[in-house]
């Protein structure tokens, strides 16, 4: 039963969403064997102000 993890900064859309797990889905059962409905997937959304590079927030670029 695989789970996978998709963290990525606030602002995709549902779509975007969508879109991202149905093919993610299919990679993961496609690399793995799992069969589809046994692929989870959780996506974390982080907001532009808890992410920085370089000593400098995003929200603050």
């Amino acid at each position: 039963m695989p789970y996978v993890t998709v963290k990525m900064l606030e602002g995709r859309t549902e779509e975007q969403k969508k879109a991202l797990v149905e093919k993610v889905t299919i990679a993961v059962s496609e690399t793995t064997g799992a069969s589809p409905e046994k692929v989870t997937i959780f996506i974390e959304e982080m907001p532009k102000n808890h992410y920085a590079q370089n000593g400098i927030r995003l929200s603050d670029q």
